[in-house]
């Protein structure tokens, strides 16, 4: 990337020396440097690479997409070598009775206590996302048999819809959908609209994928007892970014995937919560050796375990579940009201910026304006959105786009810096620009 020109009468941009000022006084900066690519080896050499050549250094990569896929940490990249050369390498099969059977249950204590909330005993990492969602969403509408409806909105993730559609096809059940906007999310009002004495379930975001729309669970989930049907909180948009008090909620179950937020990886497992309470009541229905009283009974039947590994099915994924150790643990470290404190302040600073630069070129903002109901991510829209992203990313700058005309920044806190932001916004603002200069028939290129 060249250096971008946005500069004020004194020489200085005034967003470039805020930004500057925030990464100084950022008491999260140095948790960047545990990142692959952000660490201090990569960039000295950058660093000295630039100088050499008379340039001012960057990162290779500006990433406005770690609501997405996370950047991988270098204590992930150390843990993964040696569990080849030496939990798996040596062990072997022994590595089972070492660590591996409990893993998945050692860390979703962990995250729980960093990240969700949650008590120990109630969570667990399993399979992928859509997996655990069906497996807790059937296990919830079996439990309740009299009652006939699953209460969804229509702008919810597509796995979560087309999961439900599925559950109610299987059990004969009804969906009943709350008309959610692409600009905004569901409120407790049009939860309590919706419910009633036939709803089973309610599922719902805590972080909407497109609008980073934050919902208010405490108040959503009582209006949902109310009714006296159960709720399931998807949580990929949220956990390790938002603060999450599943117990304190009053929460039934929750799903969330963890290569986001918690940098697992791509494909890393997800995780699932259910309350301690409901533990007993709820039988899921891909019933597996994982899952069994006695794993290694190798018995007749299926007899269920007790407690929260009752919900695991198959040979726990235990290679895909190393690297989210090392982000849960710095979570658990900083502590998550201040990766959220830092979350705000960051797009906050994004906003600004769209205001000053991207509104002018007919950028609408698409997420709350208000700190309060938004999550880590900020999306704006125009036309052109789909090509400058497709730009971008051949430029080394990564946001995503989401359909219709949406572009996401999203700004996962312990890995992105304030210049990083100052960079990302400012590189969409001078393709866009270059787009509709292009388009008057006034300039030829993309604007980089």
């Amino acid at each position: 990337m060249t250096q971008h020109d946005s500069t004020v009468a004194d020489g200085l941009d005034a967003h470039l020396a805020f930004a500057r000022r925030m990464d100084r006084i950022d008491g999260l900066a140095h948790y960047r440097r545990r990142f692959v690519g952000l660490d201090d080896a990569t960039v000295n050499a950058a660093v000295n690479a630039a100088t050499a050549a008379g340039n001012d250094a960057a990162p290779s990569i500006v990433y406005l997409d770690g609501n997405s896929l996370g950047r991988p940490t270098t204590a992930s990249v150390q843990r993964i070598t040696e569990f080849l050369t030496g939990a798996w390498g040596t062990r072997l099969i022994r590595g089972w009775d070492d660590e591996w059977m409990q893993l998945p249950l050692t860390i979703g204590d962990a995250l729980g206590r960093a990240a969700l909330g949650a008590a120990p005993g109630q969570v667990y990492i399993g399979d992928s996302t859509t997996v655990t969602l069906y497996k807790l969403a059937r296990a919830a509408v079996d439990s309740l048999p009299a009652r006939s409806e699953i209460v969804l909105d229509t702008d919810n993730f597509p796995t979560d819809r087309y999961v439900l559609a599925g559950i109610a096809a299987e059990r004969g059940l009804t969906l009943r959908w709350i008309e959610s906007s692409t600009t905004g999310g569901v409120t407790v009002d049009q939860v309590r609209a919706v419910v009633g004495p036939q709803t089973a379930l309610v599922v719902l975001s805590h972080v909407a994928y497109r609008s980073g729309f934050l919902a208010d669970v405490p108040a959503i989930t009582a209006a949902v007892h109310e009714a006296g049907a159960l709720v399931l909180w998807d949580l990929c948009h949220s956990a390790g970014s938002v603060p999450v008090n599943l117990d304190l909620d009053g929460v039934d179950l929750a799903v969330g995937c963890s290569y986001k937020y918690l940098n697992g990886g791509p494909g890393a497992p997800a995780y699932g919560y259910v309350r301690a309470e409901l533990q007993p009541d709820l039988s899921q229905p891909i019933q597996g050796w994982m899952g069994a009283a006695d794993v290694f009974a190798m018995g007749p039947e299926y007899v269920p375990a007790q407690g929260i590994r009752r919900f695991m099915s198959g040979t726990p994924a235990i290679v895909g579940m190393l690297a989210m150790q090392d982000t849960i643990a710095m979570i658990d470290e900083v502590g998550i009201e201040a990766v959220r404190a830092k979350s705000v302040a960051l797009t906050e600073f994004a906003i600004e910026l769209v205001d000053a630069w991207l509104v002018p070129l007919g950028v609408t903002v698409a997420s709350p304006r208000e700190h309060t109901h938004r999550g880590g991510h900020v999306t704006v829209n125009h036309p052109a959105m789909r090509q400058v992203t497709r730009i971008l990313w051949e430029h080394d700058v990564i946001p995503d786009f989401r359909a219709p005309e949406g572009l996401r920044i999203g700004l996962s806190p312990l890995s992105t810096s304030f210049v990083e932001t100052y960079q990302g916004v400012a590189a969409v603002r001078d393709v866009l620009r270059g787009i509709l200069l292009g388009q008057a028939g006034l300039a030829p290129g993309d604007g980089l």
